[in-house]
């Protein structure tokens, strides 16, 4: 009886507390629509779309180890401290991939021009190219069934778009597949659902102990092109040359702006998008949008004058597209701290229109999320969805930290994805308001509850 007792005392107990919770956020629904009318419709209206234009048509795009991403991370730290932010640097050693000069030609059984992309960390072909018979394949699968043709052929990809996160296994590891066979070389079809004659390019993973072999992307219209002219039994020979080259790791920094915290300082809500790009477009979808909005989340909680118990940290990840390096030497000093660390958010998957917040954490956490959300009423965004995602916040949510991310309508997004047409013309400053509104309320209310996130 005494048992029963108690378990029900509990759930009252709970239930009251989560009541006290709820009307806690609920309280900030002043403080949210300030922040939201602000971004949407105050002085702040287009700022982080301007603030992204700025810098990418100063800077241009920014790979891992450039000159380009030196000059990024400099003209960031200038902006964030003449935005009154308490701003550092943080060094880590990232990788330094060249792509070089690089074209393909079909020979036989026409000429013809084939739009290429190298994928980074591949290795070049000689100095003369690579000119060898093409083997078309659709699969992994039908490459391991025609193994015995594959000897001394370039392997060219034609697998069909199912998703990025399905199909892009081609990309990251059809080099050493068709190595594996006797392959010379890959052209894989990019990865993306639409094209207008555009490869796509990204990281790509040679497999310990196979023979690294040349790889690039070539648009969706030539993977097809030659399908097409192979499934007729003509035999097509292609010239490939690429000067691509791996350098020594460099130096390089995380870019970290902060709000310190007025009642725990050393706790902290954290918000990122990676600075670093492809060498090609702009960057201004992958990430610029991202690191824009979580500069933006500050500026607009300075601006208001407005301080959180807890601090909150924008960080700007580097080399990101080489597999989250930069976020992964952060995470490597920074987690003896764990316990301190309330919520760690993420965008990088654009900055179109907002349709939910992502979120990974405990049962008690998400319910205290899905309250935060409602604040979000005036933009119509108030849906909370599992699945927070993120390269660089990856390691955070494993080891049990709270994570978010943002949700966006980015059917578009894999279109210009790693391509030249990822370009300011992508963006919206519409939309990108509604995106800073959402991050900096989200972050703003986490960071200044009463209490942590539950685990």
């Amino acid at each position: 009886f005494k048992n029963v007792l108690f378990g029900i005392y509990r759930k009252m107990r709970i239930k009251t507390t989560f009541s006290n919770i709820a009307a806690e956020v609920a309280g900030y629904t002043g403080v949210a629509k300030q922040i939201i009318d602000l971004a949407v419709f105050g002085v702040a209206q287009n700022r982080s779309y301007r603030r992204l234009a700025d810098f990418t048509d100063t800077v241009g795009n920014r790979v891992s180890g450039s000159h380009n991403l030196d000059r990024a991370i400099k003209y960031m730290y200038s902006a964030m401290t003449k935005d009154g932010l308490d701003v550092h640097l943080e060094p880590v050693k990232i990788p330094h991939w060249v792509r070089g000069k690089e074209s393909a030609e079909m020979i036989v059984p026409r000429a013809k021009n084939l739009a290429i992309l190298g994928l980074g960390s591949s290795v070049g072909t000689p100095p003369d190219g690579i000119q060898a018979e093409v083997l078309v394949v659709k699969s992994f699968e039908e490459l391991k069934q025609r193994a015995s043709d594959a000897e001394g052929k370039i392997v060219v990809f034609n697998q069909p778009f199912v998703s990025y996160g399905e199909t892009v296994a081609y990309r990251e590891y059809g080099a050493s597949e068709a190595a594996k066979v006797g392959a010379v070389a890959t052209l894989i079809r990019s990865i993306t659902p639409l094209s207008i004659n555009s490869p796509h390019t990204g990281w790509q993973d040679y497999q310990e102990g196979v023979k690294q072999i040349p790889t690039a992307c070539i648009t969706i219209e030539d993977a097809e092109l030659m399908w097409r002219i192979a499934q007729r039994g003509q035999k097509i020979v292609v010239k490939l040359t690429m000067g691509a080259r791996t350098l020594p790791d460099v130096d390089s920094f995380n870019t970290v702006a902060e709000i310190k915290g007025w009642q725990h300082p050393e706790q902290v809500v954290l918000l990122s998008g990676h600075l670093d790009s492809w060498d090609v477009g702009q960057g201004a979808m992958d990430d610029g949008g991202g690191a824009m909005i979580s500069w933006e989340a500050l500026s607009l909680i300075k601006d208001l004058g407005l301080r959180p118990r807890r601090t909150l940290r924008t960080v700007l990840w580097t080399a990101e597209e080489q597999g989250g390096i930069g976020a992964q030497q952060y995470y490597n000093f920074h987690k003896g701290n764990l316990s301190n660390f309330d919520l760690i958010m993420e965008s990088d998957m654009g900055t179109f229109t907002p349709v939910a917040l992502q979120f990974s954490g405990s049962d008690a956490a998400k319910k205290i999320m899905e309250e935060v959300v409602k604040l979000l009423a005036p933009i119509n965004t108030t849906k909370l969805e599992g699945g927070a995602e993120g390269t660089d916040i990856a390691l955070w949510m494993k080891a049990g930290v709270p994570g978010a991310s943002l949700h966006v309508e980015n059917s578009r997004y894999f279109w210009f994805h790693h391509t030249e047409g990822d370009t300011m013309t992508v963006q919206d400053p519409g939309d990108m308001n509604l995106c800073s509104a959402l991050w900096a309320v989200v972050a703003y209310v986490v960071a200044d509850l009463e209490d942590m996130l539950p685990r």
